[in-house]
């Protein structure tokens, strides 16, 4: 029966009502602020993809986090989990027609099936900003710029030694290369790095008996740990050898980093590993620096064979996705959101029902000169008019009697100054 229809919004998802549409679209606004000026066009896609996107080998678990199921042609189909592969099945429709390399970025909703808790939901908006086509950490290093940026916009510090952000980077090369001399190849190696992606939330032994559970040894799992508390340049460089390919690639970044002045944010952190298997090279995340969220705000990565797990051409790819739900925590908390009110310019208050049409001429009018106008047409008492103009930041009040339209006047109040002057209808701009 309908009236046991339960009303609250599915687990893990919300509903956004017009003061958190308004918290939204600023936040989208920023996003689409940043991503202009660098260069980003943007894109978006169908929120329903075929599921044979998203299943992968190794473990990943959004295989296991899909929102999935058969549509009434018997096609298997999902809720997009990320936008990522998306990307790259339109670049295979059209890629000989797009000339590289390519900047887009998209504010996708995502699904996962997922425990619900602070930061995270089962329904999420982010922002992805990828660059396709350019094999070289001058990418990486332009996305990061492009976060850091973002955090400059809306209040965050990024100035050194007092900066609200910290990025932690690797490469994927770095951990390859140590588990190859360690005969750890292949898929398994994908499978190991969804695994040691798990350890920042339990633990060095929980990882490790995770690894063995595998089929890791436990002494070539102690190694795979201590590799992963490495940190910094130098002691990267001492661990495995300037000849890596992994840490020359990541020494290039730094000073590439340090011209763009965004070095003084960025650490060498072999730790960060990112769970999705088709991660190639750089892997990022972005953290409160407080430690009081100590969850990612942000991840990002190098995928140049995800192309080629698709079935096109490799292709250099590198991209971050950025989250709305633990930004907005950060922000809400630090009190950085700004008060945005309606964006309305004018209330028309016509006092009785018989002054609507002249309330309605008026409005066509000012809207017809681009202005925003709201006509209440509740004629309640002048009172609760003027708390709702105050409340929603409006600029005039028109106040229209029976007797001052008889004349021709409407009473203008300047809401910020309080001044109140009564001009003629035909006049009002």
């Amino acid at each position: 029966m309908a009236g046991n229809i339960d009303t609250k919004a599915v687990k893990g998802t919300r509903d956004f009502y017009p003061d958190d549409m308004r918290v939204r679209n600023w936040l989208f606004s920023t996003w689409r602020t940043v991503a202009a000026r660098f260069g980003f066009e943007e894109y978006d896609s169908c929120i329903l993809e075929s599921e044979d996107l998203y299943i992968r080998k190794a473990g990943d678990e959004i295989t296991s986090q899909l929102y999935n199921f058969t549509d009434k042609g018997s096609r298997r189909v999902a809720l997009r989990p990320e936008m990522t592969p998306s990307l790259a099945r339109m670049f295979l429709n059209r890629g000989n027609t797009i000339s590289l390399p390519a900047r887009w970025f998209s504010l996708p909703q995502c699904f996962r099936y997922e425990r619900a808790q602070k930061g995270r939901k089962r329904e999420h908006f982010q922002w992805n900003m990828d660059i396709i086509g350019l094999d070289h950490v001058a990418a990486e290093v332009e996305l990061m710029a492009a976060q850091a940026a973002f955090m400059e916009a809306v209040g965050l510090s990024t100035e050194k030694g007092q900066a609200d952000i910290a990025i932690k980077v690797s490469n994927r090369q770095v951990i390859q290369t140590y588990l190859e001399s360690l005969d750890i190849r292949d898929e398994d190696f994908a499978a190991v790095c969804v695994i040691i992606d798990k350890r920042d939330k339990i633990g060095d032994d929980a990882t490790t008996d995770l690894l063995t559970e595998y089929g890791i040894a436990q002494e070539t799992a102690q190694k795979i740990i201590a590799l992963l508390s490495v940190r910094g340049l130098e002691q990267l460089r001492e661990t495995v050898g300037a000849d890596n390919l992994g840490y020359q690639s990541l020494a290039e970044l730094m000073e590439l980093a340090e011209q763009s002045q965004i070095a003084h944010l960025i650490d060498i952190d072999l730790s960060v590993v990112r769970g999705l298997s088709y991660y190639t090279g750089t892997v990022w995340e972005l953290f409160d620096a407080s430690g009081a969220m100590p969850r990612a705000v942000s991840g990002g990565g190098r995928y140049d064979k995800l192309m080629e797990h698709l079935g096109g051409k490799p292709t250099p790819m590198v991209g971050f996705g950025f989250g709305d739900v633990v930004i907005t925590l950060i922000l809400e908390e630090k009190g950085l959101i700004p008060q945005l009110n309606r964006g309305i310019d004018d209330m028309i208050y016509p006092m009785q029902s018989s002054g609507f049409a002249v309330a309605n001429s008026i409005a066509a009018r000012l809207r017809g000169q681009g202005r925003s106008v709201l006509v209440d047409y509740s004629c309640r008492r002048f009172k609760h008019i003027i708390k709702a103009a105050e409340k929603d930041k409006i600029e005039r009040l028109i106040i229209l009697g029976d007797k001052e339209i008889e004349n021709g006047v409407a009473n203008v109040r300047n809401m910020e100054t309080r001044e109140e002057v009564a001009t003629a209808i035909e006049e009002l701009v």
